[in-house]
């Protein structure tokens, strides 16, 4: 329980209630559910499921306020209010007061995710650690983490067990985000490829890296693209770890998989494109060796899920 560190809530304000309802839209429908508590979510926002309606009810815009973003660090907690009409000074003071008495970081967006701006100029990065590996990684509310810290931390342990990464490697790392793989990838003294398809989360990483006093060789890439002729896919490398969406990477494998690859480490979100994947890794030369799913959503029908592979 209360395991979810990020979520995006609904809002509606509905007339026929008389009142707001804050929590999460209904499969299929556009409908947001009606919810006292979310047990899955942190509990210093799903047990004030209540209070913020309350909040919104309060708001002059309630009608053009249509979702909360929820981003919690170790430490903080953000949430973000999307809103489709400016805020007036006194709704701005209102989330600024309810954000203070609850110990959370207000941040508004008034129209796409550039536009998101912290309410107040003194709020404090978002971050969470991997002390396994003595790693800070800093995000911004809107950035891609794995919503469950706990087992965020053995998913990327279990990884790194698989791999193997020492001084001598040369890893490369497809989809990299923030660097959640890469930084402990570095700290194991391997020298790290890391290419990604969001400039941002590319910036992000690189600053990361430098904060903790790693190298890493970065690159922006369109991952759902040809890339056979970039420099980063032509390097040899030993080693690759993949963490694709639930699209998977059927696009950028026959790019990466060159004969001086010895060993792959797949992490995937969705069974049925590992599937899809493993058989094109399979055919280009690797043995299948070992797979496991993870827990990481837990009272959902989602998994994580991992595989190995090591040249024939």
């Amino acid at each position: 329980w209360g395991y979810r560190r990020k979520a995006r809530l609904g809002v509606k304000d509905v007339h026929a209630k008389a009142r707001v309802l804050v929590g999460f839209r209904e499969r299929g429908n556009p409908y947001v559910a009606d919810l006292s508590v979310c047990h899955t979510l942190d509990e210093r926002v799903g047990r004030r499921l209540p209070e913020l309606a309350a909040l919104v009810q309060s708001l002059s815009c309630k009608a053009r306020l249509p979702q909360i973003e929820v981003a919690a660090g170790d430490a903080e907690l953000a949430l973000v209010f999307r809103h489709l009409d400016p805020l007036s000074a006194a709704d701005q003071a209102a989330i600024a007061n309810y954000c203070d008495a609850a110990g959370f970081w207000a941040y508004l967006q008034p129209a796409g995710l550039d536009s998101v701006r912290p309410l107040r100029a003194d709020s404090p990065p978002l971050s969470y650690r991997l002390p396994e590996f003595d790693v800070e990684i800093q995000f911004e509310p809107f950035d891609f983490i794995q919503v469950n810290a706990a087992v965020n931390r053995e998913m990327v342990s279990q990884a790194l067990r698989f791999l193997k990464p020492d001084q001598d490697d040369r890893i490369l790392e497809l989809f990299a985000g923030l660097g959640n793989f890469t930084l402990p990838l570095a700290r194991a003294g391997a020298q790290v490829t890391a290419v990604e398809g969001d400039a941002g989360l590319v910036a992000r990483g690189r600053a990361n890296a430098r904060r903790n006093g790693l190298t890493v060789q970065y690159h922006v890439a369109d991952l759902s693209e040809d890339c056979q002729a970039a420099g980063w896919a032509q390097a040899s490398h030993n080693k690759l770890l993949l963490d694709p969406a639930r699209a998977g990477a059927d696009q950028i494998l026959p790019a990466v998989l060159q004969e001086s690859l010895e060993r792959i480490v797949y992490v995937s979100c969705h069974p049925a494109t590992l599937a899809r994947d493993a058989r094109m890794i399979v055919d280009a030369g690797f043995q299948f060796r070992s797979a496991g799913v993870m827990d990481m959503f837990p009272h959902t029908g989602h998994i994580e899920s991992m595989a190995v592979f090591e040249r024939a």
